[in-house]
């Protein structure tokens, strides 16, 4: 059976990811802040889950992460879905800075340790969920927009450091729109809303089918198609919000 480590299983679509892997027969091994949360997933299927307290954001992530893939006796995937973000138009500067510390900090910790794994056992596979937000950059959410963008072309980086060494990793960055979860709890409506569930089993897919990018849904890439056509004098002058 294959074995994947998520971070941030607790809630929405890491959670979500977890039930779906461990419903295909997967050992999984879950990570969050939260440790109800995880007894939950545990119980469900006791024999195939294994858990561990990690903050990205501790100095001590890296080491309870290998202690986790130690006890699941492996890792072949690993899937980050730790993440924060919310809109700040007021620059709040406790917002901006707590976003950067987990998006941009946590997330090269986490991901240079799976990688690091991987590179001494010769293979293996590295997915993270970013967001369609690094596309361009949000004047109502600055610090997340920019820590995803900082995501997208880290991923492509090591996707390409890769190779320069001879790995036999893979990657796949995972960008959705708006998923129904605690992350917009905000009280704000959000259009094209997605249901975790139903991101879940997409994400599966991409990683089974080991994409590279994969925007979800189809309505997503077509306004990141026509994001991307966006000259930057014009863009400036647009009020995009929620």
């Amino acid at each position: 059976m294959k074995r994947i480590i998520i971070i941030g299983a607790s809630s929405g679509i890491g959670r979500e990811a977890a039930l779906q892997f461990i419903r295909r027969g997967y050992h999984v091994g879950v990570a969050a802040r939260r440790e109800s949360a995880l007894q939950e997933l545990k119980a469900l299927a006791p024999e195939q889950v294994a858990y561990s307290l990690i903050d990205v954001t501790d100095g001590d992530a890296s080491s309870k992460l290998l202690e986790l893939v130690k006890e699941l006796g492996g890792m072949d995937v690993f899937l980050l879905c730790a993440g924060i973000g919310k809109q700040n138009a007021a620059l709040r500067m406790d917002i901006e800075l707590s976003t950067a510390q987990t998006n941009v900090l946590g997330f090269i910790r986490m991901v240079d340790t799976a990688y690091g794994y991987f590179r001494e056992k010769g293979e293996g596979h590295i997915a993270v969920i970013s967001s369609i937000a690094g596309t361009k950059g949000l004047g109502a959410a600055p610090a997340y927009s920019a820590t995803k963008r900082f995501q997208n072309i880290y991923i492509e980086a090591l996707e390409q450091l890769a190779r320069m060494q001879g790995l036999k990793i893979r990657f796949t960055d995972i960008r959705p729109g708006f998923v129904d979860t605690d992350l917009l709890g905000d009280d704000k409506k959000y259009p094209l809303l997605m249901r975790p569930g139903k991101v879940a089993k997409r994400i599966v897919c991409a990683i089974e089918r080991r994409e590279s990018v994969c925007t979800m849904d189809w309505r997503y890439r077509i306004i990141v198609f026509f994001w991307r056509l966006v000259p930057r004098f014009i863009w400036k002058r647009l009020p995009i919000r929620n």
